[in-house]
């Protein structure tokens, strides 16, 4: 089966910078794939340049086996792109919006119509399509512009932050829609802040920095990164995290301590020995715990581990 994306060492660079760094990625068609990574690490210009937005410098990608360097008009036949802010006509209802993209990507009068009434009904806006966009909520103008992006039924959606800035009970909405746009057949791409959000929707995760990528697996692959489990510790006070942190460095790897919350945690391989030796080692230091737990590792912690090390192995 053709991927859906190949990249081979993609080069962007602004003077001195690398934006990307030699990536490469493949996605595999049937998958919703998270692109994760700190600020600047390269997502944002990566959608850009499958998109055809920006021509990177060196490199070869494509997109639906189309060489997107030699036939960037052929690829925006196939994808489709929402990016981080709503790009719709407030002054004109959600139907008029997604009728003017269909004529503008070339859709006959009839076409138009069709595939706004098709889009509407994805996006469950079919009861609000004909109130002004104006007129609509944060979370119903993120939908009416992912489902802009939809009105050519692209193979592969780029999205760029879909959720951000959404209330909370409209994020998940936003999530049934693209869930059940894999159904439906349409491969996703997607970047995001939000940890939670990759963990819920993406079959696959990639994560990068500094225009390479450092670690690419499924959630539960990556969790395994981090350790078969966690040891949370809570303390009563946050004087007490620095030497709590040096307990737990002698039963994992990778402590980390959040000191508003006066937590500290670790990842290890033996989750029930190694809590004991917590608790001996605490105790003999008198050190006063609130509450110490196991549980399986999240991918905040994954992310912070990886993108920590990159940080300081460059």
């Amino acid at each position: 089966m053709t991927p859906i994306l190949e990249a081979y060492g993609l080069v962007k660079r602004y003077g001195k910078t690398h934006a990307l760094a030699g990536l490469d990625l493949v996605v595999h068609p049937g998958r919703v794939v998270a692109l994760l990574g700190p600020n600047g690490a390269g997502k944002t210009t990566f959608v850009r340049t499958v998109a055809t937005l920006l021509r990177p410098d060196a490199g070869t990608l494509h997109v639906d086996g189309i060489d997107a360097l030699r036939k960037p008009g052929k690829v925006r036949q196939v994808i489709g792109l929402a990016g981080q802010f709503a790009a719709v006509e407030e002054a004109m209802t959600g139907r008029e919006n997604l009728e003017m993209v269909g004529r503008l990507f070339g859709l006959s009068r009839k076409d138009a119509k069709a595939a706004a009434v098709r889009v509407l009904d994805q996006m469950q806006l079919t009861d609000d399509a004909d109130r002004l966009v104006r007129t609509y909520s944060g979370g119903m103008r993120r939908r009416i512009d992912l489902g802009i992006s939809l009105v050519g039924t692209p193979r592969l959606l780029l999205l760029d932050e879909p959720t951000t800035g959404l209330d909370p009970g409209s994020r998940l909405q936003l999530w049934d829609a693209i869930r059940d746009l894999v159904v439906t057949g349409t491969d996703i791409l997607l970047t995001t802040q939000y940890l939670d959000e990759a963990d819920r929707l993406a079959s696959d995760i990639v994560i990068i920095d500094h225009g390479t990528v450092i670690a690419a697996g499924t959630p539960a692959e990556l969790k395994s990164r981090a350790g078969d489990d966690m040891i949370e510790v809570h303390v009563r006070a946050a004087g007490d995290l620095p030497a709590v942190s040096g307990v737990l460095a002698t039963v994992g790897h990778d402590p980390q301590a959040d000191v508003p919350a006066r937590r500290a945690s670790v990842a290890v391989d033996d989750g029930s020995s190694r809590l004991m030796d917590a608790l001996r080692r605490l105790d003999q230091q008198r050190i006063t715990v609130e509450d110490i737990s196991l549980r399986r590792p999240t991918l905040d912690e994954v992310f912070l581990s990886l993108t920590d090390r990159q940080e300081a192995s460059s």
